[in-house]
């Protein structure tokens, strides 16, 4: 039995060259077909390389503009030529961008097993959409004069005038299109009865005008001629999201062998390895195999699509949600916290191995943890560079250090352009000491006029912050610890951030951190109320916090 081989050529005309020698080596029948649109002279150059081969000819030449009727017409003048010879049983149509994975004895073995099968992809556009970018069942019922890549307006117009005219083709009688790869490999009993069908002219001028006719003529006659068709190629193609092929390269050789297909395509000019390896006897003989494959291609494809978890690239970054997940990782920022504790970096560091930093967003300097000058990932401790894109600061930290969690502290309003996208982040975990700022006022040394400014900015910063946070809308965990219990109880505040943060459970704990000076809180308190302003806490509370103040040196002693 004699394989008959189809290669649609157009480009790269020396490594067509090459698979048909590796075909006809093998002992098939090889029937070249270059693209009219290739000059003469790479034609002639091309048929000179091939000179001698007796097993391979060249046929007649049409323009095979994609999508278009002229591919289909190729295929049909190569089938003839090759039915000619009686000694083809099966033809094969591949690409000079194809290349043979196993010797053509384990083809021609597998055809012998299932002499009345054909095998080609053919589905109804009905069933399965498929399509990708394009039309589905409109391909068969409205006419396409002008190629797509090449006329796109006029293409685009001629559909929407018939869409608005509600033209519809109806298909010829008796056959129901079907779609399909072009990569097939038919019997020649069926290929035959397809050419030499007494309907042949009619179902040409229906699908003459139909579009991408090539993944549907012979899809279709098949269905109306084989005794048995198994809809699969085997020929080895995968095609992305935007219905673009894969292009397999020299590292891709393993995955190839594995496959356990026929035939691959579509195989990259310079990848001289997998020329040299293939085609190569198959580890483990039978039927191909690409479920393994295929399993690997929607993982890599999916990825691809969707990201990996707190990674921006170029492709989703401008599109807002495009991101699979804003983080790559937990993390926490604890606000007001280190009013209380001036300490608590060292301290949370040592109690739960993460790593703490100060202040990243203040307005001077990123104050990572230790001092350092940068972070993981090469982030500067600039507050200009961090300010160009806040929030990508904050993503890639968490990217670049995501074995590592991340904490940090924060003031009112200097994360106030990245509340929503903490909110609604899942990673993140936020504890905050409503009115904590008012410790520092409470020892800062500036004239009153200033502390009441800018106590009036911190809490409207922090009541604005506090509103995303308890929004419904919010996916982040948030912890907000009022002040008045945080100064009764600070080991109970401690407790509670290591359990939030680090998900520790209750138990003994190590020497808690010096506890802010606070013996300045209640006049200022008392100050900012008798000039009319709410302070944090009620005015009821100030008893409590003296007795706080009064309780803090014997805490720091023991």
């Amino acid at each position: 039995m004699t394989i008959g081989v189809i290669l649609l050529v157009h480009a790269d005309l020396g490594r067509a060259a090459r698979v048909a020698r590796i075909w006809a080596a093998q002992g098939c029948a090889v029937a070249v077909h270059v693209d009219a649109r290739v000059p003469r002279g790479a034609f002639d150059g091309v048929r000179a390389m091939l000179a001698g081969e007796s097993r391979i000819g060249f046929t007649r030449r049409f323009a095979c503009e994609w999508g278009t009727w002229g591919i289909v017409a190729a295929t049909q003048a190569a089938a003839q030529t090759l039915l000619a010879d009686p000694a083809v049983r099966h033809v094969y149509l591949a690409s000079g961008s194809c290349l043979p994975l196993r010797p053509a004895a384990e083809l021609a073995a597998h055809l012998a097993d299932h002499p009345d099968t054909d095998f080609i992809e053919s589905v109804t556009a009905a069933d399965v959409g498929w399509t990708v970018a394009g039309l589905n069942e409109e391909r068969f019922t409205l006419r396409f004069p002008f190629a797509w890549r090449r006329r796109r307006w006029l293409f685009d117009r001629t559909v929407e005038l018939q869409r608005r005219l509600r033209l519809c083709r109806r298909p010829p009688e008796g056959i129901a299109p079907h779609l399909g790869a072009q990569w097939w490999c038919l019997t020649r009993r069926t290929l035959d009865a397809i050419l030499t069908d007494p309907r042949r002219a009619e179902f040409d001028r229906y699908f003459r005008q139909v579009w991408i006719p090539d993944e549907s003529y012979f899809q279709t006659l098949a269905r109306r001629h084989a005794r048995r068709i198994e809809s699969r190629s085997l020929t080895l193609a995968r095609f992305d999201s935007s219905g673009r092929p894969h292009l397999f390269h020299d590292d891709h050789a393993a995955l190839l062998r594995q496959s356990n297909c026929f035939v691959a395509r579509k195989i990259w000019p310079g990848a001289e390895r997998l020329y040299a390896e293939f085609p190569a006897p198959a580890s483990r003989p039978g039927p191909p195999d690409p479920d393994r494959i295929d399993r690997l291609f929607a993982r890599a494809e999916a990825e691809r699509q969707r990201g990996r978890p707190g990674l921006y690239n170029q492709a989703r970054f401008p599109r807002k949600d495009a991101e699979n997940g804003k983080t790559a990782a937990p993390y926490a920022v604890l606000q007001g916290v280190a009013d209380l504790f001036p300490e608590i970096g060292p301290w949370l560091a040592r109690a739960t191995g993460f790593t703490v930093h100060g202040r990243l967003f203040h307005p001077g300097r990123v104050e990572f943890a230790n001092g350092d000058a940068a972070a993981p990932g090469g982030l500067s401790d600039s507050a200009a560079l961090r300010d160009h894109d806040r929030r990508a600061f904050l993503t890639n930290l968490v990217w670049a250090a995501r074995d590592q969690r991340q904490v940090f502290m924060a003031r009112p309003g200097e994360t106030a352009d990245l509340t929503w996208f903490m909110a609604t982040d899942p990673n993140a975990r936020i504890l905050i000491v409503p009115g904590a700022w008012i410790l520092a006022l409470s020892r800062a040394p500036r004239p009153f006029a200033e502390l009441r400014s800018r106590a009036v900015a911190l809490q409207k910063a922090e009541d604005a912050q506090l509103a995303i946070l308890t929004s419904p809308h919010a996916r982040a965990r948030v912890r907000a610890w009022p002040l008045a219990e945080a100064l009764d109880a600070p080991e109970g505040l401690l407790a509670g951030l290591l359990g939030e943060v680090a998900a520790l459970p209750p138990g003994p704990m190590a020497p808690p951190p010096r506890l802010a000076d606070v013996s300045g809180l209640p006049d200022l308190l008392r100050r900012l109320r008798d000039s009319g302003l709410r302070p944090p806490v009620s005015a009821d509370a100030l008893r409590a916090f003296s007795e706080a103040a009064a309780r803090v040196p014997a805490r720091a002693a023991r």
